[in-house]
């Protein structure tokens, strides 16, 4: 009997979250032994989550103790065994310091910080955001100023 082993794909969600300064928030990531990297806020849906949205939110106040309002998909990658869904959304107040994301706790995870990065291609250009196939998603919709004004 052949085994066939279950995948179970993981799904994530990021918010490519724009501020009343026209900038984006992202998370640099320093970790030893690797060059910083970017990411965008977001994480796993949990079981208790009820979709992709509320998920979206609790992962914002988890990771920088805001409160986004979603504007709408942006973009999905799916690969074999993951499917992230990467929302744009807006956010006013936001405190990095009172995040309580389980992994800023976590031994040996490196450095989690906020940065503001203004929404031009040369910010973006000048950052190691990943995953870089949705940079270029990124980068091409602020090329062609397809990205909504935040006010």
């Amino acid at each position: 009997m052949e085994n066939r082993k279950q995948t179970t794909i993981q799904h994530r969600v990021r918010a490519v979250l724009l501020t009343p300064n026209d900038t984006m928030l992202l998370i640099k990531r320093i970790r030893p032994g690797i060059a910083p990297y970017w990411v965008i806020v977001g994480g796993k849906i949990e079981p208790t989550d009820a979709g992709p949205e509320e998920a979206l939110l609790r992962e914002v106040r988890e990771e920088i103790a805001g409160e986004a309002e979603i504007v709408g998909l942006l973009h999905t990658i799916q690969t074999d065994d993951e499917r992230q869904d990467f929302y744009l959304a807006t956010v006013d107040k936001w405190s990095f310091e009172d995040r309580t994301g389980p992994e800023f706790s976590q031994e040996g995870r490196g450095e989690y910080l906020l940065e503001e990065i203004p929404l031009t291609t040369e910010a973006l250009d000048a950052v190691n955001l990943l995953p870089q196939d949705f940079a270029s998603v990124l980068r091409a919709a602020v090329e062609r100023g397809s990205l909504p004004a935040t006010r």
